[in-house]
């Protein structure tokens, strides 16, 4: 069956039933229909985090084959509650742009998923649409601050790095010009839209402890400079107080079930290609004060998500992950090994064996960071017993614990070794997270080490654009920000052709964008973009509502 198929059946308990077994007080859970619910924020307790196991989910570089970390997720924190371990599993929630794009449904897949899953996927709790309406708020005063002639900050439209955005993907908005229409239309100035996804909002929202945080970090947003070379921020517009306003619901982690009826906090969408794609800190603690065990995922491969969960989130948020599953499949390793993508699902020994560079490059890469890893092998029927065990003595060979995960099939019970697995890892393992870089150090350092140590790059080149960037940061006080590297997800280089292990390769920055609100530096690389566009067949042509208001074709 599909994904949807197998949701349907499945019968959902009230969400007040799943906010009881947390020990919630279901009169403070602000409800959304039945099975949807806003958590307060002050169930959060520091205190109750300290001695909690954070399991963080990555994965090998992806491909169109797929490899399955929410999946795997979803499973895993399934099978963890099989076996006795309270465990809540912390998600992002779906963007629009991927679920009318490519992907359909990105709440998990077959007996491994996030409920109810049509909800979730189309506008859920209204997140998305309030970080747009704030994002756009900012837009809309920036421009009329350029137009005013009585209150006017004398804003350079030049200098104008804010965009409007939306949460689809659009190809026509990347570039437009606003204002046109005469005088009493604005000032008309080049600007675009970014995914919603991709906003620095999107982002703020993630890394925020609270209300306060929240609104010092939308204060603190650069928008540009004055025509006198002075910077100008949101806190300048008086912007921060109604853009706060705006996402007072927003900021409220959403709390609903596995298919199983366990808990899962899903909250926060950013991309990891061009944001640090990770859910919220709020979500992430609360998960972790209200279970003794939490399972969340990082967007793309471990040299994106990952990487910026570890040294982004948990450095500011002071959260260290108890153990790392990296996920592969035999299909996406076949794929790292030059077979053709309509030819996956045919046994192919030499393709797999060449293609297990790529993970053995991120294994290394979580090494590096002085975690304690295990490999998890997602299981598709297409999988020959030979190809498996390929991997399982690869991984012996350099001695990490691998387990099969055929939870797309078998819900918890196919992830109970795993999470058998990951139990006796958080408690022999001694090893602490060890952050890449100091935030201290130079841009320039803090680039080259990332580049070389995780993409596996033998230098760094910047374009004029970006070195003249780069002086505008410095000049401004920012250079000690973490950098969040936009790059391609499909290869470890910033060349999304050179699959498996790349080497002799030099990352080119092309450009370096300013997140102050967030708190990070974006290096811009290879031709990674914010907006992106509809493949030749969106996945939306297959989804479609009856007369009886079911949705179909969310795969």
């Amino acid at each position: 069956m599909k994904d949807i198929d197998i949701a349907k059946q499945v019968i959902l308990k009230p969400i007040t039933k799943i906010a009881e077994d947390l020990n919630i007080n279901t009169e403070i859970i602000e409800q959304y229909g039945r099975y949807k619910a806003k958590l307060p924020l002050d169930i959060i307790d520091d205190e109750k985090i300290k001695n909690k196991h954070l399991i963080l989910v990555s994965a090998i570089s992806p491909t169109p084959a797929g490899e399955g970390k929410t999946t795997v997720s979803i499973g895993l924190s399934e099978g963890l509650n099989r076996i006795g371990k309270k465990t809540t599993v912390v998600l992002r929630e779906p963007s629009l742009g991927p679920v009318f794009g490519i992907k359909g449904g990105a709440t998990g897949g077959g007996y491994s998923q996030v409920l109810p899953m049509e909800d979730i996927n189309l506008h859920f709790t209204g997140d998305f649409a309030a970080i747009e309406k704030a994002n756009n708020l900012l837009a809309a005063l920036i421009d009329n601050n350029i137009q005013s002639k009585t209150r006017s900050l004398n804003i350079d439209p030049r200098t104008v790095t804010w965009k409007r955005v939306i949460d689809m993907n659009d190809r026509s908005l990347r570039h437009a010009i606003v204002g046109l229409g005469g005088t009493s239309s604005g000032i008309p100035r080049e600007t675009g839209f970014d995914i919603t996804a991709a906003s620095e909002i999107m982002a703020i929202l993630c890394l925020a402890k609270d209300f306060e945080d929240l609104k010092t970090r939308i204060s603190n947003i650069f928008i540009g400079f004055t025509l006198d070379k002075k910077p100008i921020y949101a806190k300048d517009l008086n912007a921060h107080g109604a853009m706060t306003a705006l996402l007072k619901d927003a900021i409220k982690p959403n709390l609903v079930q596995t298919i199983e009826g366990n808990p899962a906090i899903i909250h926060g969408g950013p991309f990891a290609n061009i944001a640090q794609g990770t859910n919220s800190v709020i979500a992430t603690k609360m998960g972790l004060t209200l279970s003794d065990y939490v399972v969340t995922e990082a967007g793309f491969g471990f040299d994106l998500g990952a990487e910026k969960f570890i040294d982004i989130k948990c450095v500011s948020a002071g959260l260290k992950p108890s153990a790392v599953v990296l996920v592969a499949t035999v299909r996406a390793l076949k794929y790292h090994g030059g077979k053709p993508i309509k030819e996956l699902e045919s046994e192919d020994l030499d393709a797999l064996a060449k293609g297990l560079e790529n993970l053995e490059k991120h294994v290394e890469n979580m090494n590096k960071f002085n975690l304690c890893p295990v490999i998890a092998i997602n299981k598709f029927t297409s999988d020959t017993d030979a190809e498996i065990q390929i991997i399982i003595d690869k991984c012996k060979e350099i001695g990490i614990s691998v387990e099969v995960a055929d939870v797309w099939s078998k819900g918890g019970e196919g992830a109970i070794n795993l999470a058998k697995t990951i139990t006796k890892l958080t408690e022999r393992c001694n090893s602490k997270m060890t952050p890449l870089y100091d935030w201290e150090w130079s841009i320039e350092k803090k680039m080259e080490t990332l580049s070389k140590e995780i993409y596996g790059a033998v230098a760094v080149d910047y374009t004029a654009k970006a070195k003249t960037d780069l002086k505008k940061i410095k000049d401004l006080g920012l250079d000690k920000l973490p950098i969040c590297v936009a790059k391609t997800q499909k290869s470890l280089s910033d060349n999304p052709k050179l699959l498996g292990r790349p080497k002799n390769f030099i990352v080119t920055v092309r450009s370096i964008e300013i997140a102050a609100g967030a708190g990070f530096i974006i290096p811009i690389t290879g031709s990674i973009m914010r907006m992106p566009g509809l493949p030749e067949t969106p996945a939306s042509e297959n989804i479609d509502i009856n007369i009886d208001g079911e949705i179909n074709g969310l795969f």
